[in-house]
């Protein structure tokens, strides 16, 4: 089991592009990611209630767990848009399948930007001829680039294992920068196999991957309108069908490293993030209350910005743990920053004041808490809070 190159169209039969089409002002942002079949389909969706279209379109293509494209337009969420968003959509999901040459029940959709704009319409169906026509497997980084809106840098991500002998691949890419604390709750993934593989199977493992990964980060504690993670299984590895019972371990392995590596990408570019921050909650009464626990820790704005400024303020963590919901004895309570044990039994560590002050200007920091109060343990990834965070979303 091995990371590899290529990106989105690692695995054998996927077809990628990204061009522009008027939605930005310069940057690509249409994209496509197809293969030559029908082939299984899952996805893992926003439960904000303002939902956007794309999110209803894909979910009902799904609906008999096959799909034989995604197409994505980026620089609008084509939200709140009502009657006329959801028929621009479709105009544009029709109009892929016909150059495609397949049915619009087998593409799905998804869109990402700004919320209560109408899309180009006219503009984005002039230009999927284009899309279609120029997608290929060397068009991987196009598509990752034409996805982007706030993102500094494209997130992709390829891997290879072995299910009994035979070879398998799975490829991805994702977007997203800020507005995020999935829920599935803008980021965007989409992953590529070609595993031939059980469709309830897969649509199982794919939510098991997403509560793990994507549904532990947090840039700002704002969940989107447009998340979702869609994935595509086009059986071209020939393998004996993965399922429950056959393959299912290291499917699930390499299905789980792709969505973590991919959830990582996106907190380490997180609008205006200088940090890349790890709350590790452990001794938890349950893993629902460690999960708790650790979310108040990330997303709260004094941790955040302490951490930003370098400050081994402690106190905050504190402060965020005692507001959650979780019950714990303070007197209980241990906690490190980095390799610095900082509190014991509730009360302040003597410790190495040089070595703190170097694990809090590293880069990466990780926030560890144990509270002593059962085996529940959860980790959620976040970044610090920076003026330029401000600036970008003024």
């Amino acid at each position: 089991m091995h990371q590899i190159e290529g990106g989105i169209t690692a695995p054998g039969g996927f077809i990628a592009n990204g061009v522009h089409c008027g939605i930005k002002r310069q940057r690509a942002d249409l994209a496509l990611v197809a293969t030559d079949r029908s082939c299984r389909a899952a996805g893992v969706f926003t439960t904000n209630k303002a939902a956007a279209v794309c999110v209803a379109i894909s979910k009902a293509h799904l609906a008999d767990g096959t799909a034989q494209a995604i197409v994505v337009t980026s620089g609008n969420a084509n939200c709140c848009t009502g009657e006329r968003g959801y028929e621009d959509a479709m105009r544009i999901v029709e109009a892929t399948a016909q150059a495609l040459g397949c049915r619009p029940g087998d593409v799905l959709h998804a869109s990402t930007g700004p919320i209560a704009k109408y899309l180009p319409t006219d503009a984005v169906l002039d230009a999927v001829p284009a899309l279609v026509e120029g997608a290929a497997a060397s068009g991987a980084h196009a598509a990752a680039e034409a996805i982007l809106t706030t993102d500094t840098r494209t997130k992709e991500f390829a891997f290879r294992f072995t299910v009994e002998g035979q070879t398998i691949t799975i490829g991805a890419m994702a977007k997203g920068a800020g507005m995020i604390e999935p829920n599935m709750r803008t980021m965007l993934a989409f992953i590529t196999t070609d595993a031939v593989v059980d469709g309830a199977f897969m649509q199982r493992s794919l939510q098991e991957a997403a509560a793990r990964t994507f549904n532990r980060i947090t840039i700002d504690g704002d969940q989107s309108t447009n998340d979702m993670v869609l994935m595509l299984a086009n059986g071209r590895a020939g393998n004996d069908e993965i399922n429950g019972d056959f393959g299912a371990a290291p499917f699930q392995e390499a299905l789980g490293a792709t969505c973590s590596a991919l959830a990582k990408m996106i907190v380490q570019d997180g609008e205006g993030a200088t940090k890349f921050i790890e709350v590790v909650v452990r001794g938890a009464a349950s893993e629902a209350d460690a999960e708790v626990a650790a979310r108040a820790v990330a997303n709260s704005t004094l941790v955040k910005c302490a951490l930003h400024g370098g400050s081994p303020n402690w106190g905050r963590v504190m402060a965020a743990l005692g507001a959650s919901e979780v019950t714990f004895d303070v007197e209980h309570v241990e906690m490190a920053l980095g390799d610095v044990v900082v509190m014991r039994s509730g009360m302040p560590a003597e410790h190495d004041g040089a070595r703190l002050g170097e694990v809090m200007a590293g880069d990466e920091v990780r926030v560890s808490v144990s509270l002593n109060e059962g085996t529940g343990r959860s980790v959620i990834w976040t970044c610090d809070l920076s003026p330029e965070y401000v600036r970008i979303n003024m």
